[in-house]
């Protein structure tokens, strides 16, 4: 993964050799405290980025809860169903370039465009950090998710994720009909077979859950490897520990397999799979 990041102009101004300014001696001394001012300016801006943006997820979050509490109550299923998942998808993408432009972090997530408006398709991601789910739907909005009961339940999160139609996880049987249902609707769905973000890196075991969905169903499994420089919003970062920025997030397109007749053999063959393209980057990356 590679990154490009602009440097500073030597001439700004365009002034020839003639006509710059006298340059001045500096002393070792004052070096030294100047590099120590800009190094403390620059973890200020850091933290004020990192307040910032986790204020404006909460209070978008909150926002949107009020908003999408009214909207399940007025429309609808069918257009309430749209509705959410169109704004959880321009509300994320808008959260991501707020981010962007205060230099918080660079998204590469253009793979994803190729997905949209395509044929139904059960979208297999690994999940190191709490912004996976935001970066696909703010590409894909079409997509209905597979969530823990908890955020489907929480204040933030809940009357969005419901208006949505997003689908909790802890109705067994019941939400993989409901997968299966939205599949044949039409609809790409997003599942972590992790079931929580990484616990231990580079991955965690996986639930059959995926494999039984795509063999009921005989929807294909189209995997998407999401790789990241910080392990920041990791399941065991705190929040308030600053991460280097700016942090690089990219998601790229993995292999499509086709529904398998086994679901327990195919879930072993993918996270095989998985793990091999995660260490292979790692690798790269450190070449």
């Amino acid at each position: 993964m590679q990154y490009w990041r602009s440097g500073w102009f030597r001439n700004p101004l365009g002034l020839s050799r003639m006509n710059q300014p006298p340059k001045f001696a500096v002393s070792g001394s004052a070096k030294r405290y100047l590099h120590q001012a800009l190094l403390l300016i620059h973890r200020v801006h850091e933290y004020l980025i990192l307040f910032i943006g986790l204020t404006l997820l909460g209070l978008g979050g909150l926002l949107w809860s009020v908003v999408a509490f009214l909207l399940r109550h007025t429309l609808s299923h069918a257009q309430g169903v749209r509705c959410g998942r169109r704004g959880a998808s321009t509300g994320f993408r808008f959260y991501l370039k707020i981010l962007h432009w205060g230099g918080a972090a660079r998204f590469d997530l253009s793979a994803l465009d190729g997905l949209r408006g395509r044929e139904p398709l059960i979208l297999v991601a690994n999940h190191p950090g709490l912004l996976d789910a935001p970066m696909v739907l703010s590409r894909l909005p079409n997509v209905v998710c597979v969530l823990k009961a908890s955020l489907i339940d929480n204040v933030l999160w809940g009357a969005g994720a419901r208006l949505a139609g997003y689908i909790r996880n802890d109705w067994f049987i019941g939400s993989m009909n409901l997968a299966v249902d939205e599949l044949y609707k039409g609809c790409q769905l997003l599942l972590f077979p992790e079931g929580t973000r990484t616990e231990a890196l580079p991955l965690g075991p996986f639930k059959m859950g995926p494999a039984y969905i795509s063999h009921r169903s005989g929807i294909p499994v189209q995997t998407l490897i999401i790789e990241q420089d910080t392990a920041f919003l990791g399941k065991h970062h705190s929040f308030l520990k600053r991460p280097d920025m700016p942090m690089h997030f990219r998601i790229r397109l993995g292999r499509c397999f086709a529904a398998p007749a086994d679901p327990r053999a195919f879930t072993l063959l993918l996270h095989d799979y998985f793990l091999s393209e995660i260490q292979t980057n790692r690798t790269e990356i450190q070449q």
